[in-house]
């Protein structure tokens, strides 16, 4: 009898799936994306202390503490899934884990190069109008990662809205320009909010993505 092969990501024991929220700390961003994939691993919905709810730590007290924890859950072969700034937490990850990330979603990253320069709208003054007790990682970090992003050799996918001024699309075209796996794609009317709203449209890239990125045995 021939032995059926199950693809490896949708094995049980297969990439744990981390989810990384934005600077406001929205667990529930990812979730309607991840209630659609057929991946089968288990899944992790990062917060961030001191957002969206999550209790303030006193140990934490920068994107670098926040960058450990992340790094200190891959303990295995994961795939990274991350929300505007926190784009910056998952590339930064991977490059600390290069061996273990094995593909990535980032979706609106507004972090991690110089998005100004590319048409993009502050949102730090309105955040932190809005947060005054708001920890100020996010509004403090800007980290330049264009000189390392050749250094990130899993395979990306880059989701995009052409309606959004925070990350507009050309900060997804460089990013793609700078990363060497990487596949942009842009939704018609997408916002900032893109995942959460349109998760029907962007699934079925994403479930592409792994399928392909996930095809061999992780190392």
């Amino acid at each position: 009898m021939l032995e059926q092969r199950v693809p490896n990501f949708l094995r049980e024991d297969s990439e744990a799936l981390l989810f990384l929220p934005g600077a406001g700390g929205d667990t529930t961003m990812w979730k309607p994306v991840s209630d659609g994939l057929s991946h089968r691993g288990r899944r992790r919905f990062f917060s961030w202390p001191g957002l969206g709810g999550a209790a303030a730590d006193p140990a934490v007290r920068g994107m670098s503490d926040l960058v450990e924890r992340v790094v200190n859950e891959i303990t295995g072969p994961v795939v990274l899934f991350a929300q505007s700034m926190g784009g910056l937490i998952a590339l930064r990850a991977a490059m600390a884990r290069p061996e273990r990330v094995r593909a990535m979603v980032l979706s609106v990253t507004s972090g991690g190069i110089d998005v100004r320069a590319l048409g993009a709208v502050d949102w730090r003054p309105q955040f932190e109008q809005r947060n005054p007790g708001a920890p100020r990682w996010f509004l403090d970090a800007r980290d330049d990662l264009s000189p390392r992003l050749h250094e990130i050799s899993t395979s990306v996918l880059l989701l995009w809205g052409d309606a959004d001024p925070i990350s507009p699309v050309a900060v997804g075209r460089r990013l793609a320009e700078l990363l060497p796996r990487a596949e942009l794609i842009v939704v018609p009317g997408g916002t900032h909010d893109l995942v959460s709203e349109r998760a029907g449209e962007v699934s079925p890239h994403i479930e592409r993505h792994l399928a392909r990125a996930l095809k061999s045995p992780a190392g």
